[in-house]
């Protein structure tokens, strides 16, 4: 049946028309920003994912600028380090240079102490950006170890930030130092006796470590008539249960920094004891120390039930007073002008390197994860950047191609308009 009145087959095509159009408008759209969602309204599950990971991807290249600058912290202290490193090994050269008698000692304290004030003013410019990791004598707790924001772990709505903690090593010459009166005083915190069993451990290892705390480790040898050893060159005491004057005066003591184990202790006691054997001449035989993770293992091929050598661990709170020396405090009293300290000398200088070696190797490490940690994150943030494309951009080669087809399409919907506006006028003839 044909009206005048409703024309059905206009208004389809005007709908269709309508619709086209918007399509039209919206590929339009694609084409000129270049994205299929570029707003909540075109998908609000897809806006408000890639939005999320949007700021994720722009915390990410936040993270990458934070790691790059502890890199360049890190890579400053290894350098640093490394240089003290090859001064320590010159100096160890002038070192073994004055154990002859046919030198000039003097000339070589000279060349010696150019060395040690050089070792200070590496270690004292050895900052990146008013950070210095050569340098932890503050007993400030968490002073001693610096963090480098790593990773930021998403867990649905939260957001959990992850560090890479790195570790100051000082190499500071500066002498440390144990209060000889006040604070809490433990004479024997740890101790153990070598007699008809002649292999023991002093385990230190439960001992609380604190920044400025103070630990000695005191030897005690008895014997008589001395059929065994000479047993005033194994005393560094006049008990077996030392004084705390005794503790602050020994020279294998240590004054412990922040950040610091047992281990790092016992570790660097050690050192100090193996500079002390050498520079007493003590026979292996009679005692040998080993030092590793918090313990202290005694061997001795003498004693028995009468010849003894009793090691005490002695401990000095912080609420003394210590002082906390640098890492290379060996350094402070070498003098080479004797031949008596130049044996001294030459016992010392393997520790020193030891602790200089360590430290770059430790830095090294350190800049090692850094480095791959900054690599990481940047391959993520761009993964993610991919991902993000994948969902909101437009296909351009495609939403150009559907353009070309909308409007052939519209051509043909206003064609079909046209027409259906025209079926009215048929009506017409049938009144001439």
């Amino acid at each position: 049946m044909s009206s005048i009145l409703t024309n059905t087959s206009a208004t389809t095509a005007l709908r269709t028309l309508q619709a086209i159009n918007a399509n039209i408008v919206s590929t339009q759209l694609e084409l000129a920003t270049g994205r299929r969602v570029a707003s909540s309204e075109d998908s609000s599950a897809i806006w408000s994912i890639s939005k999320a990971m949007q700021t994720d991807v722009a915390g990410f290249d936040r993270l990458s600028n934070n790691i790059a600058l502890g890199q360049s912290t890190i890579s400053v202290a290894r350098q640093a380090a490394e240089t003290v490193t090859t001064l320590l090994s010159e100096m160890k050269v002038q070192v073994v240079t004055a154990q002859q008698d046919s030198v000039d000692r003097a000339k070589i304290q000279s060349e010696v102490s150019n060395l040690r004030d050089q070792i200070e003013a590496v270690v004292a410019m050895a900052q990146f950006n008013g950070l210095n990791l050569l340098n932890n004598t503050d007993s400030t707790a968490g002073t001693g170890t610096v963090s480098v924001l790593s990773s930021l772990d998403r867990s649905g709505a939260t957001v959990t930030a992850r560090d890479i903690d790195v570790r100051k090593r000082d190499l500071g010459t500066r002498a440390g130092s144990i209060a000889a009166t006040g604070g809490t005083f433990t004479a024997s915190a740890a101790s153990v006796t070598l007699n008809a069993t002649q292999t023991a451990t002093l385990d230190a290892s439960a001992l609380a470590v604190a920044a400025g705390t103070g630990f000695a480790l005191s030897v005690f040898g008895t014997d008589a008539d001395g059929s065994a050893f000479a047993q005033a060159s194994y005393r560094t005491t006049t008990g077996a249960t030392p004084t705390q004057a005794e503790v602050a005066a020994a020279s294998l003591s240590y004054v412990a920094r922040d950040g610091d184990t047992m281990g790092d202790v016992v570790t660097a006691i050690g050192r100090k004891w193996t500079a002390f054997a050498q520079q007493n001449d003590l026979d292996p035989d009679v005692l040998t120390l080993g030092f590793a993770s918090g313990r202290i293992t005694a061997t001795s091929g003498v004693t028995d039930g009468t010849d003894q050598i009793a090691l005490t661990f002695s401990r000095v709170g912080a609420d003394a007073g210590n002082t906390i020396g640098g890492g290379l405090d060996m350094l402070s009293g070498l003098d080479v002008s004797t031949k008596a300290g130049a044996v001294s000398a030459l016992a010392r200088m393997d520790g020193l390197i030891a602790t200089a070696i360590g430290s770059a190797a430790a830095f090294g490490s350190d800049q090692t994860r850094l480095e791959i940690q900054g690599r990481f994150v940047k391959t993520l943030a761009d993964t993610m950047r991919s991902g993000i494309g994948t969902m909101v951009d437009a296909d351009l080669e495609e939403a150009s191609a559907r353009l070309q087809a909308l409007q052939v399409q519209q051509q043909l919907a206003v064609q079909a308009m046209s027409i259906a506006n025209n079926s009215p006028r048929v009506l017409l003839g049938l009144f001439r």
